[in-house]
C-alpha cells in the first residue's frame, strides 16, 4: 500500500515513526476479528482497554494528564484513526471516542476535573462520550431544548439526548444543556455527568448499520454539582464548535482509511479475477474506477492533513479547512467502496465480506459530526466572509 504520503511537508519524522509502529500493533493485535451486533458493547470495552494498555489513547488527552504531546496533536489523531479504520472500523470508534468524548473536557477544563478525568481515559480505565444531539437539534446545535436549573450548589437536568456514541457504556457524558430561559446558542453551557448519577437514564438502545455502542439517553431532574460544568457559564456553543474543529477532521482521516482499505481490497481482485479470458485489469473501464479511487485517495489525504497541519502549526480555528477535508474524504470514500463492491460483483455484497463491512461502516461518516450538506454551508459561509466585509 501506497505510503508515500508519510513523507509529505505536512507530517514530521515523528508521525512517520507512528504511523509505522501503529500498522505494525494492527496487524498483530487487528486482524480477522469480527464483531458481533449483539456484542458491541462489550467490544468497545475490550477496544479501550486494549488501546489503553498499548498506550495509543495517550494521544488521546494533553501531556499534563498523561498523553503523548503537550496539546492534542491532530496530525497523530488523523494518523491514528487512518490506520485504525484499515484495520477495524469499531476499534477506530472505540479510539476517536475517546478523544471527542473527552476534547471538551481537554481544551476547556478546570485542572481538577481535568486530573478526575483525563488521566483515566488515557489508559483505557474510563470510557468517554459527546452527547450534543438531540431528536430535534441535531445539524442546528442552536436548537437543543434540554436544559438546566441551577439549586443551591447544584445544576439540575432535564431533557433527552439521542444518536450518543458510547451511550450505556460509557463512563461520564459531556452534556450540553441550555439554561433555563435562555434561546439561541447562547445561554449553552457544557456539563460533566457521571453514568451513576441519578436522574440519568439510557432510554433506548439503538441500532445501526454497523455494530456500534449508541443510545438514547434522558435526564429527569438530573442533579449534578456546579463544579461539573466546564469553563465558563453559557459558552458550551463555543466550546461544542471547538471541540469538533478538532475532530472533525479526524472523520475525515477515518474515511480514507476505510477507502485506502476498499481500493487495496478492489486492486486485488481485480489483479486475481480473470473475466473474458483475461485478468479483470486489462478492461479500461476497471482501469477507469481504480485510477479514480487513487485520484480520489490522494485528495482527500491532501485536505485532511492540510487541515491538521494547520491546526497544529498555523491557526486555532480551522473551520474551513476541517469542513473541506471531512466532506471531500467522507463522500469520496462512499464512491470508492461502492466501486470496490461493484468490481467484487455478487461477492461483494456477501455479509462478512471486507468490501461490504466497509460499506456499512462508512454510510454514518457522511452524517455525523456535522452531515455532507452542512458542511458545504459552513464551506461557503467562510469563502464568503472576505466578500461580506466588502460590502
Amino acid at each position: 500500500m501506497d505510503q508515500s504520503y508519510l513523507d509529505w511537508p505536512f507530517l514530521a519524522a515523528d508521525h512517520k515513526k507512528l504511523a509505522g509502529e501503529l500498522d505494525s500493533w494492527c496487524a498483530e493485535n487487528l486482524t480477522n476479528i469480527s464483531h458481533k451486533r449483539a456484542d458491541a458493547d462489550d467490544s468497545c470495552r475490550m477496544l479501550v482497554k486494549k488501546l489503553g494498555d498499548a498506550g495509543w489513547l495517550r494521544y488521546a488527552v494533553p501531556g499534563a494528564y498523561g498523553g503523548r504531546h503537550d496539546r492534542l496533536d491532530v496530525r497523530s489523531l488523523c494518523l491514528i484513526r487512518e490506520t485504525l479504520a484499515r484495520y477495524d472500523g469499531l476499534a477506530d470508534f472505540a479510539f476517536a471516542m475517546q478523544g471527542l468524548g473527552s476534547g471538551t473536557l481537554s481544551l476547556f477544563g478546570s485542572k481538577a476535573q481535568k486530573q478526575n478525568y483525563l488521566t483515566a481515559v488515557g489508559r483505557g480505565e474510563k470510557i468517554a462520550a459527546f452527547a450534543l444531539s438531540e431528536p430535534d437539534a441535531g445539524s442546528d446545535v442552536a436548537a437543543l431544548s434540554t436544559w438546566f436549573h441551577e439549586d443551591g450548589d447544584d445544576l439540575v437536568l432535564t431533557g433527552c439526548k439521542t444518536w450518543i456514541s458510547n451511550g450505556g457504556i460509557a463512563d461520564y457524558y459531556t452534556v450540553f444543556a441550555r439554561q433555563q430561559g435562555s434561546s439561541g446558542s447562547k445561554g449553552i453551557s457544557a456539563i460533566i455527568v457521571d453514568a451513576a448519577t441519578p436522574g440519568l437514564t439510557i432510554a433506548e438502545k439503538i441500532e445501526v448499520t454497523a455494530p456500534h455502542p449508541l443510545a438514547k439517553l434522558t435526564f429527569n431532574n438530573c442533579r449534578v454539582p456546579k463544579s461539573a460544568r466546564i469553563g465558563e457559564a453559557g459558552r458550551g456553543f463555543k466550546y461544542a464548535m471547538a471541540t469538533l474543529d478538532i475532530f472533525r477532521t479526524t472523520v475525515g482521516a477515518a474515511a480514507l482509511g476505510f477507502a485506502r482499505c476498499a481500493m487495496d481490497q478492489a486492486m486485488t481482485r481485480a489483479t486475481r479475477r480473470h473475466i473474458f479470458g483475461a485478468p479483470m485489469t486489462n478492461l479500461q473501464i476497471i482501469q477507469a474506477k481504480l485510477g479514480d479511487m487513487a485520484l480520489a485517495i490522494d485528495a482527500s489525504a491532501l485536505l485532511i492533513y492540510r487541515a491538521a497541519w494547520v491546526k497544529d502549526c498555523v491557526a486555532e480555528r480551522v473551520t474551513r479547512e476541517a469542513a473541506m477535508a471531512k466532506l471531500y474524504a467522507t463522500e469520496a470514500a462512499q464512491k470508492i467502496i461502492d466501486d470496490a463492491i461493484q468490481i467484487f460483483g455478487g461477492q461483494g455484497v456477501v455479509f462478512g465480506e471486507t468490501v461490504e463491512r466497509l460499506y456499512r461502516e462508512i454510510r454514518s461518516l457522511r452524517i455525523y459530526e456535522g452531515a455532507s450538506e452542512v458542511q458545504k454551508i459552513i464551506i461557503a459561509g467562510q469563502a464568503l466572509i472576505p466578500y461580506q466585509l466588502d460590502q
